[in-house]
């Protein structure tokens, strides 16, 4: 997503952040932080989880859409607000509008799951659906904004956006002062940008990390050319910092103070929101596990006292849920999939469950193939979907088929 803003960028600055959270107090929540014993054994230092993903709309986004619509002049109000996003921005916005009596009109893209529609909805915003994918959502969103005199709100390069979202980071210091490394996610870079204004004015010591998908980061390459850059063609699970291009605001406020940028995986993305569903008893949405992915993927480079994880987000569609979860068992090796070849007769089938039952697999399910042409006249093809318990369960169940003399294809 290419999102730009006039130059010259204009700094953020601790006062704003204070100013931020005496706007908020009574609208958005001190969200919890919450200890996690599994990652705290994994990395040697005490890990928190910030739960973002508890606000209200299930995302930080509130926070920075109150401040920024909160002040605008009363003309402004008075033309409605207009935003483009496939879920947490929108939601946000939309509450923030209905809090302060503003009208808003929210762009989603024709794809964009209907929890989130209805969400926004329910919040009091008008709903237009356009575009298959949010460059072409956020292009209309504008015309909107240039039709009618809305005024755009955008997600994550403004002044007062990044200052809303700084007020985590000031949560973070009152809840545990003992901090030594915050870890957030980065998408346009608004909520990393705040945390850091906030922390670093006042503990230059605190290590402050963020945290990009792999397959969508455009902070490094920026960072390492000392302008935002544009990535063709970002892709990730982790819709909610699946950005293209770094905001022009956050970009030098990151550039200026963030510690590191690291990037992970998507297996490792599906692998933590495995273990904050499992281990943590939360719903987190992929974007908000990225801090919780990088703890899992180097958990040696953040042992140097206790650490804070931004859970920045809980809102996560069933589907997508449904699919990440298998995913994240199969990168857990808590789920296994194989293919292989056994005689085209009665009795072989049970043969081959009887091996799987002595090494305790649970099969999830099982399909004949008899068609393929590579088939020899007295084979058939298995597949199976097995539930495992580890990557050492998993080599044992293929240690025993082999043993059995069966052969894997697949």
């Amino acid at each position: 997503m290419n999102y730009r803003v006039p130059q010259p960028v204009p700094q953020v600055i601790l006062d704003d952040v204070r100013g931020a959270q005496k706007m908020l107090s009574g609208v958005s929540r001190v969200t919890a932080i919450e200890g996690s014993r599994h990652l705290s054994s994994l990395t040697g230092s005490p890990v928190h989880f910030k739960c973002e993903n508890l606000q209200r709309t299930g995302s930080f986004k509130l926070r920075g859409a109150y401040v920024r619509i909160a002040g605008l002049r009363p003309e402004q109000r008075a033309a409605g607000v207009v935003a483009a996003s496939a879920g947490n921005h929108a939601q946000g916005v939309a509450l923030a509008s209905s809090l302060l009596g503003v009208r808003s009109t929210v762009f989603m893209p024709v794809g964009a799951p209907l929890p989130k529609v209805a969400a926004t909805q329910e919040y009091g915003a008008e709903v237009r659906m356009h575009g298959q994918v949010v460059d072409e959502t956020l292009a209309a969103a504008q015309e909107y904004a240039d039709r009618t005199g809305a005024v755009f709100i955008h997600p994550f390069d403004h002044h007062d956006i990044i200052a809303g979202q700084g007020t985590v980071g000031l949560e973070i210091l009152e809840q545990c002062p003992e901090v030594r490394t915050i870890l957030v996610g980065i998408g346009g870079g608004g909520l990393a940008a705040g945390i850091a204004v906030a922390v670093k004015a006042l503990r230059p010591d605190v290590r402050v990390v963020g945290v990009q998908a792999a397959g969508a980061a455009a902070y490094p390459p920026s960072l390492k050319v000392g302008h935002p850059v544009s990535i063709d063609d970002p892709q990730t699970m982790a819709d909610g910092i699946k950005v293209g291009r770094p905001g022009d605001i956050p970009f030098k406020i990151i550039g200026e103070l963030l510690d590191d940028v690291r990037t992970v995986s998507e297996d490792a993305l599906s692998s933590a929101l495995l273990l904050c569903l499992e281990r943590a008893k939360m719903v987190v949405e992929p974007a908000g596990c990225s801090p919780v992915a990088a703890l899992l993927s180097e958990p040696e480079l953040y042992g140097g006292g206790p650490v804070v994880a931004v859970l920045s987000g809980g809102n996560v569609d069933p589907l997508l849920l449904q699919r990440i979860l298998r995913h994240g068992m199969a990168a857990a090796g808590r789920y296994l999939s194989l293919r292989l070849r056994v005689a085209d007769r009665p009795g072989a089938l049970a043969g081959l469950l009887a091996v799987l039952s002595v090494v305790d697999a649970n099969v999830l399910d099982v399909s004949h193939v008899r068609t393929d042409p590579r088939l020899g006249l007295t084979e058939v093809e298995v597949e199976l979907h097995l539930e495992t318990k580890g990557p050492e369960h998993c080599a044992e169940v293929a240690r025993s088929l082999h043993g059995a003399g069966y052969k894997v294809t697949g």
